[in-house]
């Protein structure tokens, strides 16, 4: 880890943060009879099957797992040099008149869950969208989006990024904030 990098959270406090959310999630969705969870491609998807498997492990439910695919929905789509890649959207389910659970794993601007909403009712209409983020950047919020259930509250300055890494991507689970 260089000057320029600190690690917020480790592997151990990481599995912590997902088993108290997946503790509150059972407390506000009882058997998640009418509840799903989707994550927010790329990364929050991987936050999601967490939660997914620890609701499993802590109470038997197998709650119906989703992804969706902000690409096109974002407001600077458009302003990108680079092509596009779009992610893969994964709702082979009805989300209409079911409680959502958005799970993403930074909240920052509020861009991305703004996109991310926007995507979801395309596919129908929610009777709810509770949002779920592992690491909530506090005051840097470009749109009035806040989280219903938050891991961590990590305050940064405009300098510094926070990046989640996975250990299905990057090897080993922990979050570092870098000095950009």
């Amino acid at each position: 880890m260089s000057l320029q990098e600190r690690e917020i959270l480790n592997k151990t406090e990481i599995n912590i943060l997902i088993s108290r959310l997946t503790r509150q999630l059972i407390e506000n969705h009882n058997l998640f009879q009418n509840s799903v969870i989707i994550g927010v491609q790329p990364r929050g998807i991987y936050v999601a099957n967490r939660l997914q498997q620890k609701l499993k492990e802590l109470s038997g439910i197998e709650v119906v797992t989703g992804s969706i695919d902000t690409t096109f929905f974002r407001d600077d789509f458009r302003r990108k040099e680079k092509p596009l890649l779009p992610s893969v959207t994964n709702l082979d389910f009805s989300i209409e008149d079911k409680k959502v659970i958005l799970v993403d794993d930074v909240l920052f601007s509020g861009r991305t869950v703004r996109a991310a909403m926007d995507a979801l009712l395309t596919y129908g209409r929610p009777s709810s969208i509770e949002l779920l983020v592992l690491v909530d950047r506090r005051f840097s919020r470009n749109l009035p989006i806040e989280a219903n259930y938050v891991g961590k509250y990590i305050d940064t300055l405009s300098n510094e990024r926070v990046e989640v890494m996975w250990q299905e991507i990057e090897g080993e689970d922990k979050v570092i904030l870098v000095k950009k």
